[in-house]
């Protein structure tokens, strides 16, 4: 169903764009078409976006958007590693954090708990990890700014071998369950049990 996402965003767009066409005054049709373009490009650019580092191949890193006075905000990407050998995924930095953490979701005996991972979160070889809400992430601790929907800040991933490498984190809307679409959930409430 993903891949179809891009075509029926297009398909989408060029029906918008036909109904103003037809409905709207000109001047105001043209920015809500190209408005919609934009938003189907970020979309894509988001989800095709890709670093190397070493073995290490990250994708589509992307955070969710936190209410006002949020203190914590999270973090998802997928690492495959085509290497030999395993590496660890062990934090990073980020910008408007004091510390950035890789942490674990789970349902244990009907209750969703979230623990650090101390040692971090291993990637064998040829193993994808994806790290998204309700599973694997990233917990950016003490944020002194919240995440604005729609910004992109750049951090770091810290890797035990491969070393750091700076990645552009999109941020999605509050409550997203992927990078670019919106989700029931978010992760304050993923928190409190």
């Amino acid at each position: 169903m993903t891949s179809l996402l891009p075509a029926f965003a297009l398909i989408s767009t060029a029906a918008v764009a036909a109904f103003l066409t037809a409905n709207v005054p000109p001047a105001l049709a043209l920015g809500v078409a190209a408005r919609s373009a934009d938003v189907v490009v970020q979309r894509a650019v988001a989800k095709r976006q890709s670093y190397k580092l070493g073995q290490l191949v990250i994708e589509a890193p992307w955070a969710r958007a936190t209410p006002q006075g949020a203190q914590v905000g999270g973090g998802y990407l997928k690492i495959t590693n085509t290497g030999k050998e395993a590496d660890r995924l062990i934090g990073g930095s980020f910008p408007v954090a004091t510390s950035v953490e890789v942490h674990q979701m789970s349902m244990s005996d009907g209750v969703m708990k979230m623990r650090k991972m101390d040692h971090g979160l291993e990637i064998k070889p040829g193993q994808t990890v994806e790290l998204k809400p309700g599973g694997y992430h990233l917990m950016f601790i003490g944020l002194h700014e919240g995440l604005k929907q729609g910004r992109t800040i750049k951090g770091a991933l810290q890797f035990e071998k491969a070393g750091s490498i700076e990645v552009d984190f999109h941020v999605a809307p509050i409550g997203a369950k992927e990078g670019e679409t919106g989700g029931h959930i978010n992760h304050m409430e993923d928190m409190q049990h």
